[in-house]
């Protein structure tokens, strides 16, 4: 069923989001919940965070609301807490001169609603819903919901130019919602690829660990291949990574695997210290004797646990012995030495 011309029911934004509207409303402001909360919505998903657009300025944002948080007052955004949900309240902008390849130099505000849905990443996410529940849709979001497709909104290389961390929160919708990149936004990632170089590793960090965590964490392969995470060790090549799916969505499990097919180099990256842990810790292969059998033998308490870890270290120098029929003369050996 096509999403063109649906409308939402407002009863479905929470308490505190209607409640952050009205009273920009009340006040003679423009208010529009957009983004990926309005995406999520159409796709019956629930929203993860809530994301408004207003023309009212920062400072009238704050002199609203008796709970804010000054999230990023250059950039034009105030973070509204209305009972214990924060809201994040974003005047109307536009932007210009991209430098670092990452942040706006100019934030201009007074700008319309289509402004400042053309300046936005990703046709799916330059959405907004109207005051009667109608979807605001200036870029053919609803159209690309409707097709499955990440598309930029615009040209894609001025997209990626602009913030090239865009390319991985690309990469990382389509694994997490089931859709394709549009073809010449695929296209752009490669032409753009080496742009990632100047984001911080800790922005890449967030991206590819939701990517990895996402159900089709296989898509983490798209970013090696083109190169873009060889200064944190990866060997660009084509790569299968279809097995992560069949592993749990675990950071430590999928990371672990992720790092031992790519060659990423993990301490490259401003990783937890466990997950670190995970990935660096050695894989050492399990004999084939267990516990229970090794009780069965004869071994009591801490008698298993030495018995285990001699025939680790030897399986690790002799990968070719790991048979219980190869072992069992070692544990013997073991029972005599204890007797």
């Amino acid at each position: 069923m096509s999403l063109s011309g649906k409308k939402l029911d407002w009863a479905r934004i929470p308490g505190p989001v209607r409640a952050c509207c009205a009273a920009l409303w009340e006040a003679g402001h423009a208010a529009y919940p957009v983004g990926g909360c309005v995406r999520d919505l159409l796709l019956d998903r629930a929203p993860g965070d809530w994301d408004a657009a207003t023309s009212a300025l920062p400072w009238e944002v704050q002199a609203l609301f008796p709970r804010t948080v000054p999230t990023g007052l250059r950039h034009g955004t105030v973070t509204v807490l209305l009972d214990g949900m924060p809201i994040e309240v974003t005047t109307f902008r536009g932007e210009s001169g991209y430098s670092d390849g990452r942040h706006p130099d100019r934030v201009i505000f007074g700008v319309g609603l289509e402004a400042d849905l053309a300046r936005r990443d990703f046709t799916v996410n330059a959405l907004a819903l109207g005051p009667e529940g109608g979807v605001i849709d200036r870029f053919g979001g609803l159209s690309d919901l409707d097709g499955r497709r990440v598309r930029c909104v615009g040209d894609p290389d001025r997209r990626f130019r602009e913030d090239a961390l865009r390319m991985l929160r690309g990469i990382r919708f389509a694994a997490q919602l089931g859709f394709a990149l549009d073809p010449d936004t695929a296209a752009a990632l490669a032409r753009n690829a080496v742009g990632l170089d100047h984001v911080s590793g800790e922005r890449v960090k967030g991206e590819l660990e939701k990517l990895l965590l996402s159900p089709r964490p296989q898509l983490a392969a798209l970013p090696v291949e083109l190169g873009m995470l060889r200064r944190f060790g990866a060997e660009a090549a084509v790569r299968d990574l279809s097995a992560l799916q069949d592993l749990p969505a675990v950071p430590e499990v999928r990371w672990r695997a992720f790092c031992r097919a790519t060659g990423l180099d993990i301490t490259a990256l401003p990783v937890e210290r466990r997950i670190r842990r995970a990935v660096l810790r050695e894989e050492r292969p399990q004999p084939a004797l267990t516990g229970r059998d090794l009780y069965a033998l004869g071994l009591r308490g801490g008698e298993i646990g030495r018995a285990l870890r001699i025939l680790e270290a030897h399986i690790a120098a002799h990968p070719e012995d790991n048979a219980a029929g190869a072992l069992l003369p070692l544990v013997e050996g073991l029972k005599k030495e204890g007797s």
